[in-house]
């Protein structure tokens, strides 16, 4: 029988009675003025997480989910137009592209970032699609519908390589709006602009989730979508507010997906603190890459890539025999997860998009064998070297 837990693979209790007396200030000011819906804590939020990005705009919503189908309703997403995106990432992603009205088309991830292959990406978009110079438009050959953006995933805080994709989105002219939900404060660098940019401004868009667990989570849900598109903005902000840019005067059908007032002003105070958390995770990362190489010809650490500072929402490894290491964490009362453990082309939801086993194998091997270990700002020194010596002793088994 597995012990009782003593190292969590994620602690939530702790950051927040750190800041409970900040926190409760947030509620008592609602209280005290009956602001919660809109109103000066959001905007206030907005202007200090547009600037915490370098973008121009911050539009705060209900969540990442209504962040990404926001994003492309205001990018004038058609019914049936094709978005690429990769079958590695969280279903909120092909969501919100169902849901704006569009079909999803797949591309494999790289084997060493997890995040989405330009190489191909260009493989799809020139050998499945053609492009009509009279229209100007990409169009898919088999089912002649219009491929009109990418929405590459920045993963457990990790950037995607951006330049490259950026580059085929302007050939081909597509839209490219940032999957950032998983990557608060993480960095690339462009050598095309050689210079280091937010995840969060290279885009048309990009979308954040605040779900508690992010690494800057908001106490319930939440979302925000950053753009330096001021037209968009505008359009994003009635979309979220039933179509209304001033009170009852309704120039579209929108939804209700507004950020309230007090998880506004919750993230504002963890705002301030966001910094430093993502310092701690990378500070955490690289201990456990020191710690975890020894055990290297068991265990495939993450690889930062060159141009990307990752912010390490999640610590991922590879293992041959995932159940097995899980298994032994929790008898040692270590927690684990695994994100993501069935790629999307293959979950019942997307059957009808008649992918099978075989059409993304890069996506599919790491699926089977990743294990997310603890990682948390809060996570001690000595918790940390406990989690590695127990992956170190399980890999020294598997070592013949």
């Amino acid at each position: 029988m597995a012990n009782p837990t003593k190292i969590a693979f994620l602690d939530l209790v702790t950051p927040h009675q750190d800041l409970e007396s900040e926190l409760l200030a947030v509620v008592k000011k609602a209280f005290s003025n009956a602001g919660f819906i809109g109103g000066p804590m959001v905007e206030d939020f907005e202007r200090e997480f547009a600037a915490f990005c370098d973008a121009r705009y911050c539009i705060g919503v209900n969540s990442g989910t209504d962040a990404l189908r926001f994003a492309f309703m205001a990018a004038g997403v058609k019914t049936g137009d094709i978005i690429i995106t990769v079958p590695h990432t969280f279903i909120a992603t092909t969501e919100a592209i169902s849901q704006a009205g569009a079909q999803i088309a797949f591309v494999d991830i790289d084997e060493q970032t997890y995040t989405m292959d330009p190489v191909k990406l260009c493989e799809y978009l020139q050998t499945k699609c053609d492009f009509d110079k009279s229209t100007g438009h990409l169009v898919e050959r088999s089912s002649k519908h219009r491929v009109v953006g990418i929405v590459p995933v920045h993963l457990y805080g990790q950037t995607a390589d951006m330049d490259p994709i950026l580059e085929l989105a302007e050939k081909y002219n597509l839209f490219v709006i940032e999957d950032a939900c998983q990557a608060h404060g993480a960095e690339y660098f462009s050598k095309k602009t050689n210079s280091w940019r937010r995840a969060g401004t290279m885009g048309k868009a990009a979308a954040f989730s605040f779900y508690p667990g992010k690494n800057l989570g908001a106490c319930g849900e939440g979302g925000a979508i950053t753009t330096n598109d001021e037209a968009m903005a505008k359009h994003m902000k009635m979309i979220r507010d039933h179509g209304q840019a001033k009170k009852y005067y309704h120039d579209i059908e929108g939804y209700n997906g507004r950020l309230d007032s007090i998880q506004a002003g919750w993230l504002s105070v963890k705002l301030r603190h966001l910094a430093k958390w993502n310092e701690s995770r990378r500070t955490l990362a690289h201990r456990y890459h020191e710690l975890l190489s020894e055990a290297k010809a068991a265990v495939v650490i993450p690889m930062e890539a060159e141009w990307t500072k990752g912010v390490y929402h999640l610590y991922v490894v590879r293992v041959q025999d995932r159940e097995a290491l899980q298994a032994h964490l929790a008898e040692a009362g270590i927690g684990s997860g695994i994100h993501y453990p069935i790629p999307l082309h293959l979950q019942k939801a997307y059957e009808n998009l008649n992918y099978k086993k075989g059409d993304f194998p890069v996506t599919e091997r790491v699926a089977a064998e990743i294990v997310s270990l603890p990682m948390f700002p809060q996570l001690k020194q000595d918790q940390l070297h406990e989690v590695a010596k127990c992956v170190k002793d399980f890999a020294a088994t598997r070592v013949s």
